[in-house]
Formats: structure tokens, sequence, C-alpha cells
């Protein structure tokens, strides 16, 4: 996976978003979600590489386009595992609302946890802090508390986001009680948790809460391309999930991932903004113009590039 490969892979969610932003406050999530769908899958099978999809739209069953297991790419390449979201945020786009995202990460085949379609327990931090600073296990009060010492700061100037949902309750309390500022989003934990990746921008220094687990290992590989640190655990509601998750090869549910075992190897992280958002500007139409705004991450070397791309005669 040389520099070439990066940019190739940063194409495939420009347009991706692009495609998303077409039907931005139309008020369709499906077909805004096909869009992307279909353009992301169209410039990965252009890509010479041997591609597997690890986490995707879902099986093969429920997802016609990008499923997991799913081979993509034109071959002739590298072999490939391949973690994506062509539009992260359904509802943000359909309602037009901030942080819509197109992502991927792509890592050298075996580097990604094959994540179930499950819930996860999730917490994460930006880079600079100690290994061990944070703890899924503790109270989010604690977990602030010894943020803000690091930081030598006062807990009011911790900022911690966390997912809109009623079973984040105790969560939102626990933060408050600190004087810590709560970030709430509608959708799209992974915007909230590459968020903590630049808090002098976002005022964002901690994710905690329960949200996706495919969007779990996506999250993880844009922070292990940064240096944060990420603890996870599956969660298990029915025998559905549970099947799932053996399906998967996931076995003890008890575990709790580190960001190196979710993301393992090698990662080249991806993210282009649909709509505004705290990191990235949305796609921008002008007359016969289009403007799209990437980070691109490559874990192995820690580049970081920010990518304001125009293209012209855009279809």
């Amino acid at each position: 996976m040389d520099r070439e490969f990066t940019l190739e892979i940063a194409r495939v969610t420009e347009f991706a978003a692009i495609a998303a932003a077409k039907l931005r406050g139309k008020g369709d999530e499906k077909m805004a979600d096909q869009a992307a769908v279909d353009a992301m899958r169209t410039q990965l099978n252009s890509i010479k590489m041997s591609g597997t999809v690890v986490i995707g739209e879902g099986e093969r069953d429920e997802a016609p386009m990008l499923y997991i297991g799913e081979k993509v790419g034109a071959g002739d390449g590298p072999e490939a595992d391949i973690a994506l979201d062509p539009l992260e945020g359904t509802t943000l786009c359909a309602k037009a609302m901030p942080n819509a995202l197109a992502v991927i990460a792509v890592s050298e085949s075996g580097g990604m946890l094959n994540a179930p379609d499950t819930y996860m327990d999730k917490i994460a931090i930006g880079p600079g802090y100690p290994e061990g600073i944070i703890s899924l296990d503790a109270a989010p009060a604690d977990n602030v508390e010894s943020i803000a010492k690091e930081k030598g700061v006062n807990p009011r100037e911790i900022g911690v986001c966390i997912l809109d949902r009623e079973r984040h309750t105790k969560h939102i309390d626990s933060v408050r009680s600190t004087g810590a500022s709560v970030h709430l989003i509608q959708d799209g934990d992974v915007a909230g948790v590459i968020a903590t990746t630049d808090p002098t921008v976002t005022s964002v220094d901690m994710y905690i809460g329960i949200g996706g687990a495919p969007e779990g290992v996506l999250a993880a590989a844009a922070l292990k391309c940064i240096g944060g640190q990420m603890q996870s655990r599956i969660l298990i509601n029915n025998s559905d999930e549970e099947k799932r998750a053996i399906k998967m090869g996931i076995t003890d549910v008890s575990l709790v991932y580190k960001l190196d075992d979710l993301v393992s190897k090698d990662v080249i992280f991806s993210a282009s903004g649909v709509t505004d958002g705290s990191l990235l500007n949305g796609v921008f139409f002008q007359e016969d113009r289009v403007f799209v705004e990437t980070l691109v991450m490559r874990s192995n070397n820690g580049t970081v590039r920010r990518l304001k791309t125009e293209y012209k005669n855009f279809i």
C-alpha cells in the first residue's frame, strides 16, 4: 500500500460523499445510502487490489452491494481487508444535519476485527495521553477526572461526546456531575470518536457510550493512524446477535478490546464530508464544479492529509 494507493482510497470516499450530497436534505435515507454505496463500489473496483469487505452494509442476504465477504478491486494488487460505511449518518444526510461522512478503512489482510452487526460499548480519547488513563469499566466521571488531571486543567474544561440516546442518561449525568461539558450528537459515532483527535478544534476530549460494533472498528482505524486510545466490548442483546457474533469468530463477549485488538496491522483511513461538520466541510456544488474535503491517514508513518479537492465538469 503505497502513496498512490492511499490517494486512490481517498478518491473512493470523495465520490461516495458527492453521490450522497446530491440527495442531502431530501428526506430519503435509503436513496442517499444507496447512491453512496453505488459510487463507492464503482471506485473500489477500479483500484488494483484484491480486497475483501470485512465490515460493510450487512450480510449478503441483507445487502446486495458491499456486503460482508464481497470481493472488490480490479485484482493484480495487494490483498486487503476493507471496512466501510458509504454514508455514516444516513439520517444526518437526509435531514442536512452536521457530520455526515463517507468512510473507509483499508488494512493488510487480517488486520481488522470482524465485528458483528451488534452494539459495542466504547470509550476513546485522542493522542498525547499515557496508556491506561481511561477504563471502559470506570465511571464516566472518573475518566473525566483522569483526563483533566493529566491535562492540568479543571474538569469544567473537558468536553465529552455522547450519542443522544435514552440509554446514555446515566453517562450524561455522571459527566455533568464533574462540571464537564457534554456534546450530544444525533447520529454518526465514527465522527464522534474522530472528534477526540483534535480537541483544540472540536472541544471534544473523550467519546463514551454504546454504538454500532462495525462503526467501532472504523473509528479505531482512525485512532490507530493518529495515536489515540480506545477500549470496547461487544454487547449481545438476543440469540440472533449471539449467533451473528459466533459466526464472526467472537465467543467471549466479556473481552475488552483495545485499539490494537480492533486494528492490528497497517491501515489507511479516509473520511470525506457529506454535510458540514466539526472536522470536515461538506460537499459544495458550484455550477459545473464540485468541492469535497477529505481527511486521509496512514498508521505506519502517522501521515495525516487534509485534501480539498475540486472536480470540474462533474456529472
